[in-house]
């Protein structure tokens, strides 16, 4: 579009001049004659001349408003100055004085274009009138000049205007065929101006539309009551001309009618309409991308929380008035948190993206799944017969988790939790079904997590019990007073000494009494308090671990447990040091214990904090080893310092049974032929003791020697002398 200055604007052309310039052509006699009865007038400029030739020079300026011109001019005759003018077309008022007081001198004169003829012996007052009335016409026509270029102007202005608008204006006459429309129209739809002069205005309306259009282009209305802003889709006449469904641009019409009568009496009778077009397809896309994100998840297109409580509010009011059954399922990715710690966040979304797409292929038509927020989605099952329904639908899902994800281009294995409520038979209501439908989740969750229940009312008491606990134990970790770390013997048979300690948290809890760890970690882990805690138990171990080596202890080691959540961690490596530096005690005296499974998940990162612990002369240690799968080329990469042998292969030991030694004897195996140290937990028979002495194994744990001790009764225990530890 050109630059172009649209503030209203008067063309440049010469203003109406203040005074009335009059130039009198003749003998002495007649400058005379003006000047006397002219003169006497204000705001008007008299000159006089007495030749044709200098009547020529001073004419050609084209200021003189009028001219009073003697015919008979010593150098020509007067009518060769009318004839000159009007070759030059100068527009100067001419009155003719005459002599000759003859009609036919005063037709000559006035058919040579004179406006005025005056005569030698007129009164002075018609010869000012005469001259007043010439120069009232000279003003006028002036004035006329003017406003003719400034129309001219208006209506180049405007049908700049028309032609460069971003809208279609157009005219249709009575019948809706177009007068007029500008060159907007090609551009938007490909029709030419010319191709649609003549053309009815269906011809560029969607044909879904145009029952719609018809009111609004035969508006005849004008005023207030006109069409305005009336949306109606426009179909280009050439596909790719423009982009929005198709080739459909949608536009919102303003229109009004128009009218015309033979004369001023006359009624006005109706003759078309006219109407301005404005495309607003980017608008309509940009509000169809507010109204989808709005409903929508971004990250996997599935429909959020808002739009699922919806479906599921119009899906139980069906489902009420038709006496049907619906089911709504609580999904969580189990142990997500871990792969967003061990991969990053752009992996997770991978994650997420890639299990929406299977669990949606996994439902029917009319089934919706949505995201609620973070590794959480639930399903809408409308129309199911029963609970197995439901089950067979959630089996599906299993089974499709059960082929591994390729996540930062490794094989990941995932699995999900899944709760299951039905209408009506466990909530009538979509807060209800919702919120049972989560409580059959986390029951799952807490029964070994990949797998689904259905909700039971008994559950509600668990799920409470679990909030409160939640809450309990935030409340313990701000004050510190709940929690006491005990401590259990590690005990070396050939020495017959006390080793070392692995610290085991309890927890005082002021109504259910001394907890075990198994009851609350979990909890911890999940609710994000694991490192809080961890870090409440790494500070009193080390404090008494000091302790007990200044008073003679100095070969004391102290094993520790890391939550592979915390394993993951930014800052687990700089937590440790920081704890040896405050406490003064040496790296070689804690064992880190850590779980099989970061081996496999992860093994590069996990690698590098291992070694950097084990250069700083930490111990690391594989805990219950042998319950899950484990390369051992993993295990030959990662700077291990010893095997923990997980106490359910303890438990199978059977002297009658050579199979029941075998798994533990390969273990030892491995053990000696990567040069690591075994140690044997869960030890609780002189008949398991035996038989792992048999098998080479050292250093034991468990409650054949003794149970997991305050401070105060394991330095009671090692007074008793049965497994005193080494003090120098």
């Amino acid at each position: 579009m050109p630059n172009v200055d649209f503030r209203p604007q008067i063309p440049a052309c010469a203003p109406l001049p203040p005074s009335d310039n009059i130039l009198v052509v003749g003998d002495e006699g007649l400058s005379s004659f003006a000047y006397d009865h002219l003169l006497v007038a204000k705001e008007r400029h008299v000159e006089g001349c007495h030749t044709g030739h200098e009547a020529f020079a001073r004419l050609d300026r084209g200021d003189i408003d009028l001219l009073i011109l003697d015919l008979d001019l010593p150098d020509m005759h007067g009518s060769e100055i009318m004839k000159w003018m009007r070759q030059k077309e100068i527009p100067t008022a001419v009155i003719i004085f005459s002599r000759q007081p003859t009609v036919e001198s005063a037709i000559g004169a006035l058919r040579h274009g004179a406006c005025e003829f005056i005569r030698q012996h007129d009164e002075p007052a018609e010869v000012v009138e005469s001259v007043e009335r010439a120069l009232l016409r000279r003003r006028r026509e002036r004035e006329c000049a003017l406003m003719v270029v400034r129309l001219e102007h208006s209506e180049r202005l405007y049908r700049l205007l028309v032609e460069q608008s971003p809208d279609i204006i157009y005219t249709l006459d009575e019948k809706g065929c177009f007068l007029f429309v500008n060159g907007r129209v090609q551009f938007l739809l490909g029709h030419s101006q010319e191709e649609l002069i003549g053309q009815h205005y269906s011809v560029i309306v969607h044909p879904d539309d145009v029952e719609h259009a018809r009111f609004a282009f035969n508006e005849r209305r004008i005023g207030d009551r006109a069409s305005t802003n009336v949306e109606i889709r426009l179909q280009g006449k050439v596909p790719g001309v423009r982009h929005f469904e198709n080739r459909t641009i949608v536009t919102v019409l303003s229109a009004r009618g128009l009218y015309a009568s033979q004369n001023e009496l006359a009624e006005p009778h109706f003759i078309g309409t006219s109407g301005v077009a404005r495309d607003i397809s980017e608008r309509k896309k940009s509000e169809e991308a507010i109204s989808f994100q709005a409903f929508h998840d971004l990250l996997t297109g599935l429909p959020n929380r808002v739009l699922f409580k919806d479906r599921l509010t119009v899906a139980l009011r069906q489902a009420k008035r038709q006496g049907r059954r619906l089911a709504v399922m609580f999904i969580d990715i189990d142990r997500f948190k871990l792969v967003n710690d061990t991969y990053g966040h752009h992996e997770g979304d991978e994650l997420l993206k890639c299990f929406a797409k299977r669990a949606r292929a996994c439902l029917r038509s009319g089934d919706t799944l949505a995201r609620q927020g973070g590794d959480e989605f639930t399903i809408l099952l409308p129309d199911v017969h029963s609970g197995e329904d439901a089950g067979a639908i959630a089996d599906k899902i299993l089974g499709e988790l059960k082929r591994p994800f390729t996540i930062a281009g490794q094989p990941l294995h995932a699995t999900a939790s899944i709760g299951i409520a039905l209408f009506p038979d466990d909530g009538e209501t979509p807060d209800a079904l919702l919120g049972n439908a989560d409580i059959a989740m986390y029951q799952i969750k807490g029964r070994g997590k990949n797998g689904y229940l259905q909700y039971q009312p008994e559950m509600r008491s668990g799920r409470s019990h679990r909030v409160t606990l939640e809450r309990d134990l935030r409340l313990a970790l701000s004050h510190g007073d709940q929690f006491e770390v005990y401590y259990q013997p590690l005990i070396s048979m050939s020495r017959q000494q006390t080793i070392g300690v692995e610290a085991l948290l309890r927890w005082h809890h002021p109504e259910h009494g001394l907890m075990s760890p198994d009851l609350f970690i979990p909890l911890a882990e999940d609710s994000g308090m694991i490192v809080e805690l961890s870090n409440w138990v790494l500070n009193q171990a080390l404090r008494q671990l000091s302790h007990w080596r200044g008073t003679g202890l100095s070969e004391l080691r102290l094993a520790l447990n890391i939550s592979p959540r915390e394993f993951s961690g930014s800052d687990l490596y700089e937590r440790l040091m920081r704890g040896l530096q405050v406490h003064a005690v040496p790296a070689d005296a804690l064992d880190i214990e850590i779980s099989e499974h970061l081996l496999t998940e992860d093994a590069e990162r996990h690698i590098d904090i291992v070694k950097r612990l084990h250069h700083e002369g930490l111990r690391v240690s594989i805990d219950d080893f042998g319950t899950r799968y484990s390369s051992l080329n993993h295990l030959r990469r990662f700077p291990i310092s010893s095997l923990k042998i997980d106490q359910s292969f303890i438990r199978d030991l059977n002297p009658h049974n050579s199979k029941s030694t075998a798994i533990v004897d390969a273990i030892f195996g491995i053990a000696r032929s990567f040069g690591l140290r075994t140690l044997a937990e869960g030890v609780e028979t002189d008949v398991q003791k035996q038989l792992l002495r048999g098998l080479m194994c050292d250093e034991m744990q468990g409650f054949l020697f003794s149970r997991p001790l305050s401070a105060a009764e394991f330095e009671e225990f090692l007074a008793a002398g049965a497994f005193p530890s080494t003090a120098h």
